[in-house]
């Protein structure tokens, strides 16, 4: 009977995926694509995990295995909520941990045996995907507009750490509980990633939701917004950041500013694009990086560090501050205090 539900979840799959290369153009691309990645490592997943391979029982295909899915769906929940359509090549270095997992299995395949390293690297890959899961429910937790990820990302992340937790407790010899001892146990757990994560893709496609930004020159053609109202919405997003000082917020985002001022999200990313010919995380950090400067010529701000100023003014990363400064004022921030003092 669970083999007859596994191969429906594959068929279901297979269509849907089909759907979605059908209607891609209607996307964005970035969002489309890691989007569509997290799909099909739930579906290389229900086909090949090792655990309840559909072909070969008990075979050894690593590549089936369900951590791309969580790398996939933290670059999409990102892009999601930046409203970014341009992939950064920064972003591929998330995918490292799956690549050394990859080339610890196959290692294995061809020693036939585990290292006490391999061992330990394998522990700490597997402490590295939970932290991924960690952090992608606390950020749809903290972050508006992103509750309908909940209903999937909850029970995965429950179901991933779960197994996370296992996995390392062996390592130090702690026998698995019971349940994970159950040779159906993954069987189970990839059937209710797999429906869990359908059934929003069903959503998506049955209704009528921006469940995937849609690409921004499209909704512009048609969007009629006429001049007047283009100037107003121009004047509140200005107003926004410049009296009500909202980009303070670490986890400011399109869709936020969207329900703040009441001004649909496309139309948001029209006024900027192409009227004020900035993205919305470009237009943000210059408020950011203006307010850093002000805070540092402040004595009560003195004897913060740069990044703890940064901080304040609404970074929450020390990487993304050094190179969006950078971008913005075309110095580092250290070579720019440094000028600030030769200066006074």
């Amino acid at each position: 009977m669970l083999r007859t539900i596994q191969i429906i979840a594959i068929l279901q799959g297979l269509f849907l995926i089909l759907v979605l290369l059908k209607n891609k153009k209607k996307y964005k691309s970035t969002t489309f694509w890691l989007f569509f990645g997290s799909i099909a490592s739930v579906l290389l997943y229900l086909i090949g995990d090792d655990g309840s391979n559909i072909f070969k029982k008990g075979a050894d295909w690593f590549l089936f295995d369900s951590s791309l899915f969580v790398t996939f769906l933290l670059l999409f929940l990102k892009y999601f909520k930046s409203g970014s359509d341009k992939f950064s090549k920064k972003d591929y270095l998330f995918f490292i941990p799956n690549i050394i997992f990859f080339s610890i299995e196959a290692t294995e395949i061809i020693l036939k045996k585990e290292t006490v390293f391999i061992e330990i690297v394998e522990l700490l890959i597997a402490i590295t995907f939970l932290m991924y899961v960690i952090y992608i429910v606390y950020d749809v937790i903290n972050t508006k507009g992103m509750k309908w990820v909940l209903y999937f990302v909850i029970p995965i992340g429950l179901i991933k750490s779960y197994m996370y937790v296992v996995d390392s407790l062996a390592f130090f010899g702690i026998a698995k509980m019971r349940m994970s001892n159950n040779e159906d146990f993954n069987k189970y757990l990839l059937l209710i990633i797999a429906f869990l994560f359908y059934f929003v893709i069903y959503n998506l496609i049955t209704k009528p939701i921006e469940f995937l930004p849609k690409p921004t020159l499209n909704k512009y053609k048609t969007s009629g917004l006429k001049p007047e109202l283009i100037k107003k919405y121009e004047g509140d997003l200005i107003q926004l950041m410049e009296e009500d000082k909202l980009f303070l917020d670490p986890k400011l985002s399109i869709v936020t500013v969207s329900e703040k001022l009441n001004i649909p999200r496309q139309y948001i990313s029209e006024v900027l694009n192409l009227h004020m010919n900035i993205s919305f995380q470009d237009f943000v950090n210059n408020y950011r990086v203006n307010e850093f400067i002000k805070y540092l010529q402040k004595d009560q701000y003195a004897h913060y560090t740069l990044f703890g100023i940064a901080n304040e003014v609404g970074f929450n990363s020390k990487s993304s501050f050094n190179a969006t400064f950078k971008k913005i004022k075309g110095v580092t921030p250290t070579e720019f205090k440094q000028t600030l003092v030769k200066n006074s």
